[in-house]
């Protein structure tokens, strides 16, 4: 192909859409609807995914590793990264902080990579201020008694912390229409497969 015939390819591929702009995937949904597993599961499906890792200022619960599930840091040190600005989002849930580097998420997204993105709808209204062609899914149980039954069973939580949270998910719940896409996950096969969905629609 010689020189002028590359150009216009490359020319059509740009306004054919063929050339897209990296994709910022938002999740989240209440403690114990099961995001962490459909996560695992979009990113086993789509490898070259890049997962942002968030830093917080709570304990590592048992099984999770710095820098793979969070970046856990200090108290003083997340608000000195606030005071410069260091954060594309931050949010205090259950008394502790949470937050996204703006500088990884600038970096990958000029960088040509998609992007998942897991927090809670503190975060998503921060993101969509900086982000607004994020692609936001909220994931919600069939119901509270369905999600009580889960965070009893999985062993983690007091009954005062269980109550907090079933709380807090019912005012996350009644705000779901922030986001475009919304999937219930009663059956984890069935919102597996909804959300890969979704995931290539976009990425198509």
């Amino acid at each position: 192909m010689n020189e002028r015939k590359l150009e216009k390819s490359r020319e059509e591929m740009t306004t054919s859409g063929a050339i897209r702009p990296a994709l910022l995937f938002v999740i989240s949904a209440p403690s114990g609807a099961g995001k962490s597993t459909l996560c695992r599961a979009v990113l086993d499906r789509f490898p070259d995914l890049v997962y942002s890792v968030s830093s917080t200022t709570r304990s590592p619960r048992s099984g999770e590793q710095n820098g793979k599930d969070y970046h856990f840091i200090t108290k003083d040190e997340f608000e000195k990264g606030m005071a410069r600005g260091r954060w594309a989002e931050w949010a205090e849930v259950h008394d502790h902080y949470y937050g996204t580097s703006a500088d990884f998420l600038n970096g990958e997204l000029s960088g040509g990579r998609d992007i998942l993105l897991d927090i809670d709808i503190q975060g998503t209204r921060k993101i969509l201020q900086r982000y607004p062609d994020a692609v936001t899914i909220f994931i919600m149980p069939p119901s509270l008694e369905t999600l009580k039954s889960r965070l009893q069973s999985r062993g983690t939580d007091s009954p005062e912390a269980i109550a907090v949270r079933l709380q807090n998910a019912a005012e996350e719940m009644a705000q779901k229409d922030l986001y475009r896409h919304i999937i219930i996950n009663d059956r984890l096969t069935d919102a597996v497969g909804e959300l890969i969905v979704i995931f290539e629609k976009y990425r198509s």
